[in-house]
C-alpha cells in the first residue's frame, strides 16, 4: 500500500529555485518540498561565484542584456533575456531581505561586486567565494521554521501523475507525483494542485562532472515522458577549470579566479589563451575550455595550471577562503603557486520548455531553475545569471500559481502497482550500464563532437534504452535505476539535439560543422507517445 499526502504545491528540489517559490508561496498554500538526499544537498550548495544583477551606478539593464546575448551567441531569447535583468536588482533586494549575507567592502554598507568572464562590468554579488552555500543556509532555515513548509528528505521521485497518464478526459494537467521513500523503499503518493519540478540539471550524464551526485537530470526526464517539449539539450557547458587531484574528484575553481587576474599556464609555465581569444582568461566559458581541450590534447598532459600567486596573498584568503582551505587540503597552495586544473561538465543550458511564469506544456506542471529552459542562456550561459535565473522565474512562477484560480477538483490517484515485478539479482547490470552511458557520453558527446562520434553515442543509447526499459519494467525500482532510467533519457534528449545542429554556436561544437550560421534557431524535441508508452502509464 501506498502513502498518499496532500498538499496545494508539490516542490521536487531544494535549491534556489524550489526554496524560493516555497518561500513565496507559503504564506497562503501548504507546501511540500521533495529531496532525494539531504535538503542541503544540491548544485546551488556549490555555487561559488555568485549573482549577476544591475546594481551599480556604472552599470546599466542594456550592458547586462548584451553581454548575456553575447555570450549565448545569439540564441537567448531577447524578451527573457530582459525579462530576467529587468527583475535582476528587486531579486538581490529579496535575497537581502531574507538575510543572505553578500560580503562588502571592508566596513562599509556597500556590497563588493567582482567580475568574471563574458561580463563587461562588475555586477557579481557574493558571499565571499560561497555564495551557494550562504543562500542555500539562509532559504532553508527560513523554510525549516515557515508552518506551512514540510521537508521529505531521502524521496526520488519517479513521474509526475497526469489526468492523462490516468485515463481523465479533458485539459491534460499535472495532479500528483509517485516518489521511492529510500528509508524503507515504499512508493508514496503526493498529491498537489500545483508541482514543480526544481530538480537541477544532467551534468552527471557526463564521466566528470563538477556537480554533486543529485543531478542526474531527474526532472527534464520526468517532464519529457509526462508530454512535455523540450529544448537547448546539445548546449552543455564544461567548467574551465576544476582541480585535478583523484582525491578531489572535480572541485570546482571559481570563475572569479581568473576575474581576479588568475593566469592560465602550460607546464612550461607559458601562457595560452591569448591564441584563442583577445578576452584571454576572461573569454566565455565555452572559449576557455575548448581552448583548455585543445592544448590537453596537442600536447598529451592530463591538465593545465591556474595562477594567482602573483596576487599578495591575504588578498587571495580574504576573496578565496573556501577554495584556498579546500586546495590546501589537498596538497595545493594557490598562494604559493599555480594549481592544476581541468574542464568537467557543469551546467546545461537547455532544459524543459516553459513561458515567463515557468509554466510549462501541461496545466499545472511547473519547471524552474536549470532544469527549465527559459531562453536566458542560449547556447551558453553567462556566468553567475544561473542564481539569478532561479529567483526571478521562482518568483514569477509564484505570483502566476497565486493568481491561478482555477478549481481542479478531487482526483483519485491509484497506488503504485508492484504486483508483477520481483526483486532483482542483477543489479550488476545497472552498475555496467551507468558506467557504460557516462564514458560514451563523455567520450563522443563532450567538448568536441563529430557526425561519427554523435552516431556510435545513438546506437548506444538505442540498446541501452532498451535494456532499461526492460529492467524497469520486470524488477522492484531503487535509486540507481531510476537515476539511471532518466540520465539514459537525458542522454538521448543530448545526442538527438546535437545530430540535429548542423553548425558550431557556443558550447556546441563540432569538426564536421566548424562555422556558425547566419541564421539560428533554438533545438526543441517534442515527445510522440509509441503505443507501448500509451498501453502502459507509468
Amino acid at each position: 500500500m501506498s502513502r498518499h499526502y496532500k498538499y496545494d504545491i508539490v516542490i521536487i528540489g531544494a535549491g534556489a529555485a524550489g526554496l524560493t517559490l516555497a518561500l513565496e508561496l507559503a504564506d497562503q498554500h501548504r507546501v511540500a518540498i521533495l529531496t532525494k538526499a539531504d535538503i542541503r544537498e544540491g548544485s546551488t550548495l556549490y555555487a561559488q561565484g555568485g549573482v549577476a544583477a544591475v546594481l551599480s551606478d556604472k552599470d546599466t539593464i542594456d550592458s547586462h542584456i548584451d553581454d548575456t546575448i553575447d555570450a549565448g551567441v545569439e540564441l537567448g531569447d531577447p524578451d527573457a533575456i530582459r525579462f530576467t535583468v529587468e527583475h535582476s536588482k528587486e531579486s538581490i533586494d529579496w535575497l537581502i531581505d531574507q538575510g543572505v549575507p553578500f560580503t562588502r567592502y571592508g566596513e562599509s554598507e556597500e556590497y563588493h561586486l567582482t567580475k568574471e568572464g563574458g561580463h563587461s562590468h562588475r555586477r557579481i554579488i557574493h558571499s565571499a567565494d560561497a555564495t551557494g552555500l550562504a543562500i542555500s543556509k539562509t532559504l532553508i532555515k527560513n523554510a525549516s521554521k515557515h508552518p506551512n513548509i514540510d521537508f521529505y528528505p531521502d524521496r526520488v521521485a519517479i513521474d509526475v501523475i497526469t489526468t492523462d497518464k490516468l485515463g481523465i478526459d479533458g485539459s491534460n494537467r499535472a495532479v500528483g507525483v509517485y516518489a521511492l521513500n529510500l528509508n524503507d523503499d515504499v512508493i508514496e503518493v503526493f498529491h498537489g494542485r500545483f508541482i514543480s519540478l526544481a530538480c537541477g540539471g544532467s551534468s552527471k550524464v557526463y564521466l566528470y562532472t563538477s556537480n554533486p551526485d543529485t543531478a542526474s537530470g531527474d526532472g527534464i526526464a520526468m517532464a519529457w515522458r509526462a508530454g512535455c517539449r523540450v529544448a537547448n539539450m546539445e548546449f552543455n557547458q564544461f567548467h574551465p577549470t576544476c582541480l585535478y587531484d583523484s582525491k578531489a574528484k572535480t572541485f570546482l575553481i571559481s570563475e572569479a579566479v581568473r576575474g581576479e587576474g588568475g593566469k592560465l599556464l602550460l607546464p612550461d609555465g607559458s601562457q595560452f589563451m591569448e591564441k584563442f581569444d583577445k578576452r584571454k582568461e576572461l573569454a566565455p566559458r565555452d572559449i576557455v575550455a575548448r581552448a583548455i581541450d585543445h592544448e590537453m590534447k596537442r600536447l598529451g598532459i592530463h591538465h593545465v595550471l591556474l595562477d594567482i600567486s602573483h596576487k599578495d596573498p591575504e588578498f587571495i584568503k580574504e576573496h578565496f577562503p573556501t577554495i584556498y582551505k579546500r586546495c590546501l587540503e589537498y596538497g595545493h597552495d594557490m598562494t604559493k603557486g599555480p594549481i592544476p586544473v581541468v574542464p568537467a561538465a557543469h551546467y546545461t543550458c537547455g532544459g524543459v520548455v516553459v513561458n515567463r511564469h515557468s509554466a510549462t506544456d501541461i496545466d499545472n506542471l511547473y519547471a524552474i531553475g536549470e532544469t527549465a529552459y527559459t531562453g536566458l542562456h542560449g547556447a551558453n550561459r553567462l556566468a553567475s545569471n544561473s542564481l539569478l535565473e532561479c529567483i526571478v522565474f521562482a518568483r514569477s512562477a509564484a505570483r502566476h500559481i497565486s493568481e491561478n484560480k482555477q478549481q481542479t477538483g478531487n482526483i483519485t490517484i491509484p497506488d503504485w502497482d508492484e504486483s508483477k515485478v520481483t526483486n532483482s539479482d542483477e543489479d550488476v547490470v545497472i552498475t555496467h550500464n551507468w558506467q557504460e552511458l557516462r564514458r560514451f557520453m563523455w567520450d563522443y558527446v563532450g567538448i568536441v563532437r563529430t557526425d561519427k562520434r554523435l552516431l556510435r553515442a545513438k546506437h548506444r543509447v538505442d540498446l541501452l534504452l532498451s535494456e532499461i526499459q526492460e529492467f524497469y519494467t520486470n524488477y522492484k525500482i531503487s535509486n540507481d535505476l531510476l537515476e539511471l532510467r532518466n540520465l539514459a533519457v537525458v542522454a538521448d534528449l543530448i545526442i538527438r539535439s546535437a545530430m540535429s545542429r548542423k553548425e558550431s554556436r557556443g558550447l556546441h561544437f563540432t569538426l564536421d560543422y566548424p562555422e556558425k550560421l547566419a541564421f539560428s534557431s533554438p533545438t526543441i524535441l517534442t515527445p510522440k507517445k509509441t503505443d507501448e508508452e500509451k498501453a502502459s502509464s507509468f
